[in-house]
């Protein structure tokens, strides 16, 4: 038996950063929407825990423990006294080291593909805490939709979305480190007077609107100016966006994935064709948002 869970990646629409808290990490006002890219988390009964990945870019995923997805495996079995003797499968189509939660959704996925395979019956809570403990970006993959997380990222609302938003990915030709964007950051506002994150109303009623010029004219990223200090050639994505008509466009997350707000679906294509075009990216994806967390696809 096997069972095989779809995971979302996701677009940070407001990434408003605190200063950094004693603990090293930094109070956030971050404002997820999952959208239609995905990974295909796929777990087995094994001799021994293993994971395994396939698709674009998966030579760079750790296959080890380090994995978040076989630390996910290895969290489950502890908390029910299990072996955490799965293969773990990862079909990859979330950019790598690319700022979209891939390996948080790879986390999320295999926790509840393991659930459903073990018959745990873990209530949605402990889940989520699970995923909390695994990671800040891990609670927002398994609920999907669109969300405010707080704290560090895991403390969720769950917020009300009007409508579906195209969006256009640019692929940059190497990745970023989420700690030294975080780092970069540090640097950058060392001596500031860095304000509490809030998230912007502006924007969230944009959301509930589902009205693409209100929300461009609101989308935000805190890391953006550390991201591109350390790649500075980001510029030129984004600027090679905005020239093909994107209404909003910015660094996702830590980066280095550039995302572009289009009107419809059409225009995102159009855009997309564009970035191409544009030699500024190695790979350009389309994508519409919110869609479902993590979710199980069959056992």
């Amino acid at each position: 038996m096997s069972v095989t869970v779809r995971v979302p990646a996701k677009v940070n629409v407001q990434l408003a950063v605190g200063a950094a808290r004693p603990d090293g990490f930094h109070d956030l006002a971050n404002v997820f929407l999952a959208v239609g890219l995905h990974d295909e988390v796929t777990v087995t009964p094994a001799e021994e825990l293993r994971v395994t990945c396939e698709g674009p870019d998966a030579a760079q995923v750790p296959l080890d423990r380090t994995n978040l997805a076989a630390r996910a495996a290895i969290a489950l079995a502890e908390r029910h006294g299990l072996d955490p003797a799965v293969h773990v499968h990862i079909a990859k189509d979330i950019p790598v080291a690319g700022g979209m939660a891939g390996g948080s959704a790879d986390g999320a996925g295999a926790l509840l593909a393991c659930d459903a395979l073990w018959g745990t019956g873990s209530s949605r809570a402990e889940l989520l805490d699970i995923c909390a403990e695994l990671g800040s970006d891990v609670p927002f993959s398994l609920v999907g939709g669109a969300a405010l997380g707080t704290g560090r990222g895991e403390k969720l609302r769950r917020l009300d979305v009007g409508g579906t938003f195209s969006w256009v990915f640019a692929m940059a030709e190497r990745g970023l480190s989420t700690p030294a964007v975080f780092r970069e950051f540090d640097r950058l506002t060392e001596g500031l007077d860095v304000p509490a994150p809030v998230a912007s109303e502006q924007l969230l009623d944009a959301l509930a609107e589902g009205d693409p010029d209100l929300l461009a004219a609101a989308v935000s990223n805190d890391l953006q100016p550390a991201a591109l200090s350390l790649f500075p050639a980001l510029s030129d994505t984004l600027a090679a966006g905005s020239a093909a008509g994107a209404l909003a466009g910015l660094v996702s997350g830590s980066g280095p994935t550039t995302a572009f707000l289009a009107s419809d679906a059409g225009s995102a294509a159009r855009i997309a064709d564009a970035l191409r075009a544009s030699g500024t990216c190695r790979a350009v994806r389309t994508a519409s948002g919110p869609v479902p967390g993590a979710t199980v696809l069959g056992a």
